[in-house]
Protein backbone atom coordinates (compact mmCIF):
# COMPACT_ATOMS: atom_id res chain seq x y z
CA UNK A 1 0.00 0.00 0.00
CA UNK A 2 1.57 3.20 -1.01
CA UNK A 3 -0.67 4.72 2.28
CA UNK A 4 -2.63 8.52 2.21
CA UNK A 5 -1.47 11.13 -0.35
CA UNK A 6 -1.54 14.14 1.25
CA UNK A 7 -3.84 17.05 -0.43
CA UNK A 8 -2.83 18.97 -2.74
CA UNK A 9 -0.13 19.47 -5.29
CA UNK A 10 3.68 18.18 -4.20
CA UNK A 11 6.02 19.32 -7.34
CA UNK A 12 9.56 18.21 -7.83
CA UNK A 13 11.99 19.25 -9.47
CA UNK A 14 14.35 17.92 -12.08
CA UNK A 15 16.61 20.20 -13.96
CA UNK A 16 13.75 22.10 -16.10
CA UNK A 17 10.62 19.75 -15.84
CA UNK A 18 8.00 20.25 -13.03
CA UNK A 19 6.39 16.66 -11.89
CA UNK A 20 2.93 17.64 -9.88
CA UNK A 21 1.34 14.93 -8.03
CA UNK A 22 -2.59 15.77 -7.95
CA UNK A 23 -4.65 13.99 -4.92
CA UNK A 24 -6.27 10.64 -3.78
CA UNK A 25 -8.74 9.30 -5.89
CA UNK A 26 -12.14 8.87 -3.90
CA UNK A 27 -12.09 5.31 -5.09
CA UNK A 28 -10.67 2.94 -2.11
CA UNK A 29 -7.21 1.67 -3.27
CA UNK A 30 -6.82 3.80 -6.08
CA UNK A 31 -4.09 6.71 -6.75
CA UNK A 32 -4.36 9.14 -9.70
CA UNK A 33 -1.11 10.34 -10.47
CA UNK A 34 -0.76 13.28 -12.78
CA UNK A 35 2.41 14.84 -14.43
CA UNK A 36 2.70 17.94 -15.77
CA UNK A 37 5.96 19.05 -18.06
CA UNK A 38 6.65 22.53 -18.53
CA UNK A 39 6.96 21.68 -22.32
CA UNK A 40 8.13 25.66 -23.07
CA UNK A 41 11.32 25.06 -20.56
CA UNK A 42 12.53 22.09 -21.59
CA UNK A 43 12.27 23.27 -25.71
CA UNK A 44 14.29 26.31 -24.74
CA UNK A 45 16.67 24.28 -22.34
CA UNK A 46 17.30 21.42 -25.46
CA UNK A 47 17.93 24.64 -28.40
CA UNK A 48 20.52 25.38 -25.76
CA UNK A 49 22.24 22.44 -25.14
CA UNK A 50 22.39 21.83 -29.24
CA UNK A 51 23.77 25.82 -29.77
CA UNK A 52 26.60 24.46 -26.71
CA UNK A 53 27.17 21.24 -29.00
CA UNK A 54 27.39 23.17 -32.13
CA UNK A 55 29.93 25.65 -30.88
CA UNK A 56 31.68 23.14 -28.62
CA UNK A 57 32.16 21.48 -32.05
CA UNK A 58 33.23 24.35 -34.30
CA UNK A 59 35.81 25.53 -31.38
CA UNK A 60 37.49 22.23 -31.20
CA UNK A 61 37.58 21.68 -35.22
CA UNK A 62 39.05 25.09 -35.19
CA UNK A 63 41.03 24.43 -32.36
CA UNK A 64 42.59 21.38 -33.70
CA UNK A 65 43.67 22.48 -37.21
CA UNK A 66 45.77 25.37 -35.02
CA UNK A 67 47.21 22.29 -32.99
CA UNK A 68 48.17 20.57 -35.83
CA UNK A 69 49.79 23.34 -37.79
CA UNK A 70 51.27 24.27 -34.32
CA UNK A 71 52.80 20.51 -34.27
CA UNK A 72 53.74 20.50 -37.92
CA UNK A 73 55.93 23.70 -37.14
CA UNK A 74 57.61 22.42 -34.03
CA UNK A 75 58.23 19.12 -35.58
CA UNK A 76 59.89 20.83 -38.74
CA UNK A 77 61.66 22.65 -36.24
CA UNK A 78 63.08 19.99 -34.74
CA UNK A 79 64.02 18.03 -37.65
CA UNK A 80 66.19 21.47 -38.92
CA UNK A 81 67.94 21.30 -35.47
CA UNK A 82 68.43 17.26 -36.17
CA UNK A 83 69.93 17.44 -39.28
CA UNK A 84 71.99 20.43 -38.09
CA UNK A 85 73.48 18.31 -35.41
CA UNK A 86 74.13 14.80 -37.96
CA UNK A 87 75.84 17.40 -39.75
CA UNK A 88 78.19 18.23 -37.07
CA UNK A 89 78.45 14.83 -36.11
CA UNK A 90 79.53 13.65 -39.64
CA UNK A 91 82.14 16.80 -39.76
CA UNK A 92 83.62 16.15 -36.58
CA UNK A 93 83.40 12.14 -36.93
CA UNK A 94 85.39 13.01 -40.32
CA UNK A 95 88.21 15.50 -38.45
CA UNK A 96 88.53 12.47 -35.71
CA UNK A 97 89.67 10.14 -39.37
CA UNK A 98 92.13 12.65 -40.48
CA UNK A 99 93.71 12.97 -37.33
CA UNK A 100 93.73 9.29 -36.71
CA UNK A 101 95.79 8.90 -40.03
CA UNK A 102 98.04 12.03 -38.94
CA UNK A 103 99.01 10.09 -35.91
CA UNK A 104 99.37 6.92 -38.09
CA UNK A 105 101.82 8.79 -40.75
CA UNK A 106 103.78 10.28 -37.79
CA UNK A 107 104.31 7.48 -35.70
CA UNK A 108 105.69 5.73 -39.04
CA UNK A 109 107.64 8.78 -39.46
CA UNK A 110 109.31 8.48 -36.24
CA UNK A 111 109.67 4.63 -36.76
CA UNK A 112 111.65 5.00 -40.51
CA UNK A 113 113.13 8.34 -39.37
CA UNK A 114 116.76 8.91 -38.87
CA UNK A 115 116.82 10.00 -35.53
CA UNK A 116 115.78 6.86 -34.04
CA UNK A 117 119.19 5.47 -35.79
CA UNK A 118 121.35 8.18 -33.83
CA UNK A 119 120.61 6.93 -30.39
CA UNK A 120 121.72 4.25 -28.70
CA UNK A 121 120.49 0.80 -28.93
CA UNK A 122 118.99 0.41 -25.72
CA UNK A 123 117.00 3.54 -26.16
CA UNK A 124 115.97 2.72 -29.54
CA UNK A 125 114.66 -0.02 -28.54
CA UNK A 126 112.63 1.43 -26.05
CA UNK A 127 111.19 3.88 -27.91
CA UNK A 128 110.15 1.41 -30.77
CA UNK A 129 108.39 -0.67 -28.29
CA UNK A 130 106.88 2.95 -27.29
CA UNK A 131 105.92 3.15 -30.71
CA UNK A 132 104.70 0.11 -31.76
CA UNK A 133 102.11 0.70 -28.13
CA UNK A 134 101.10 3.85 -29.69
CA UNK A 135 100.21 2.75 -33.33
CA UNK A 136 98.33 -0.48 -31.95
CA UNK A 137 96.38 1.66 -29.46
CA UNK A 138 95.53 4.11 -32.58
CA UNK A 139 94.65 1.21 -34.77
CA UNK A 140 92.08 0.26 -32.51
CA UNK A 141 90.42 3.47 -33.10
CA UNK A 142 87.82 2.78 -35.78
CA UNK A 143 86.49 5.43 -37.49
CA UNK A 144 83.07 4.62 -39.94
CA UNK A 145 81.22 7.05 -42.23
CA UNK A 146 79.01 5.97 -44.62
CA UNK A 147 78.62 7.00 -47.92
CA UNK A 148 75.10 6.78 -49.80
CA UNK A 149 75.57 6.22 -53.28
CA UNK A 150 73.87 5.69 -56.64
CA UNK A 151 75.03 2.87 -58.95
CA UNK A 152 77.38 5.50 -61.07
CA UNK A 153 78.84 6.66 -58.27
CA UNK A 154 80.16 3.20 -56.73
CA UNK A 155 81.58 1.93 -60.06
CA UNK A 156 83.58 5.20 -59.87
CA UNK A 157 84.89 5.11 -56.57
CA UNK A 158 86.01 1.07 -57.40
CA UNK A 159 87.49 2.21 -60.63
CA UNK A 160 89.21 4.98 -58.64
CA UNK A 161 90.38 3.30 -56.00
CA UNK A 162 91.78 0.46 -58.69
CA UNK A 163 93.61 3.20 -60.65
CA UNK A 164 95.40 4.02 -57.08
CA UNK A 165 96.10 0.91 -56.28
CA UNK A 166 97.80 0.15 -58.98
CA UNK A 167 100.35 3.10 -59.21
CA UNK A 168 100.97 2.05 -55.39
CA UNK A 169 102.40 -0.75 -56.88
CA UNK A 170 104.47 0.54 -59.04
CA UNK A 171 106.06 2.70 -56.21
CA UNK A 172 107.67 -0.66 -54.79
CA UNK A 173 109.66 -0.92 -58.36
CA UNK A 174 109.44 2.57 -59.92
CA UNK A 175 109.62 5.44 -56.97
CA UNK A 176 110.18 7.85 -59.17
CA UNK A 177 107.54 7.08 -61.95
CA UNK A 178 104.89 5.99 -59.71
CA UNK A 179 105.32 9.73 -57.84
CA UNK A 180 105.01 11.20 -61.38
CA UNK A 181 101.94 9.48 -61.69
CA UNK A 182 100.93 10.60 -58.23
CA UNK A 183 101.59 13.48 -58.83
CA UNK A 184 99.30 13.30 -62.17
CA UNK A 185 96.02 12.09 -60.72
CA UNK A 186 96.36 14.21 -57.21
CA UNK A 187 96.21 17.70 -59.82
CA UNK A 188 93.04 16.15 -61.17
CA UNK A 189 91.25 16.47 -57.97
CA UNK A 190 92.52 19.69 -57.08
CA UNK A 191 90.64 23.03 -58.15
CA UNK A 192 93.69 25.44 -58.62
CA UNK A 193 95.75 25.11 -61.57
CA UNK A 194 98.88 22.79 -60.81
CA UNK A 195 102.44 22.95 -62.28
CA UNK A 196 101.83 19.18 -63.19
CA UNK A 197 99.84 17.53 -66.26
CA UNK A 198 96.38 16.36 -65.14
CA UNK A 199 95.57 12.76 -65.84
CA UNK A 200 92.09 13.63 -67.60
CA UNK A 201 91.13 10.32 -67.62
CA UNK A 202 91.17 9.92 -64.12
CA UNK A 203 89.87 13.18 -63.53
CA UNK A 204 86.32 11.98 -65.69
CA UNK A 205 86.40 9.01 -63.32
CA UNK A 206 86.60 11.44 -59.99
CA UNK A 207 84.12 13.50 -60.94
CA UNK A 208 81.60 10.68 -61.54
CA UNK A 209 82.54 9.79 -57.35
CA UNK A 210 79.90 11.13 -54.60
CA UNK A 211 81.56 14.29 -53.19
CA UNK A 212 82.79 13.02 -50.27
CA UNK A 213 84.36 10.01 -51.85
CA UNK A 214 86.31 12.99 -53.73
CA UNK A 215 87.56 14.32 -50.66
CA UNK A 216 88.92 10.76 -49.36
CA UNK A 217 90.54 10.22 -52.54
CA UNK A 218 92.28 13.18 -52.84
CA UNK A 219 93.29 13.03 -48.61
CA UNK A 220 94.78 9.47 -49.90
CA UNK A 221 96.99 10.41 -52.35
CA UNK A 222 98.30 13.68 -50.61
CA UNK A 223 99.19 10.66 -47.25
CA UNK A 224 101.09 8.74 -50.18
CA UNK A 225 102.48 11.78 -51.79
CA UNK A 226 104.14 12.67 -48.31
CA UNK A 227 104.67 9.52 -47.61
CA UNK A 228 107.17 8.72 -50.48
CA UNK A 229 108.55 12.33 -50.22
CA UNK A 230 109.27 10.52 -46.77
CA UNK A 231 110.87 6.96 -47.59
CA UNK A 232 112.89 8.98 -50.31
CA UNK A 233 114.19 11.56 -47.85
CA UNK A 234 115.14 8.24 -45.65
CA UNK A 235 116.76 6.56 -48.59
CA UNK A 236 119.19 9.54 -49.20
CA UNK A 237 120.19 10.17 -45.24
CA UNK A 238 120.86 6.25 -45.08
CA UNK A 239 123.06 6.87 -48.85
CA UNK A 240 124.95 9.83 -47.60
CA UNK A 241 125.65 7.45 -44.11
CA UNK A 242 127.48 4.76 -46.50
CA UNK A 243 129.37 7.32 -48.79
CA UNK A 244 130.70 9.27 -45.90
CA UNK A 245 131.97 5.71 -43.73
CA UNK A 246 135.18 5.22 -44.12
CA UNK A 247 134.85 1.62 -43.05
CA UNK A 248 132.08 0.78 -45.81
CA UNK A 249 134.37 2.69 -48.52
CA UNK A 250 137.22 0.38 -47.15
CA UNK A 251 139.72 3.14 -45.60
CA UNK A 252 141.01 3.20 -42.16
Amino acid sequence: MLGDVPPGPLLQSAGQRTVSIAHKDSSPGRIIIIITINQKSFTIMAHAKIQAKMNEATYSKFSRTLSMADRSGQLLESLDQLEMRVETLRETASAMEVEREFILEMIQSLQNGQELRNISAGEREELSLTAERLMGRTLCVEISIGTIRNSLQEEALRNATSVIDEIVKKLLDDMDGGRQQLLAVHAACVTEAPPVPIDQKFQAIVIGCALEDQKKIKRRLETLLRNVDNAKKNIKIMDHQKLEDPKTNGCQ
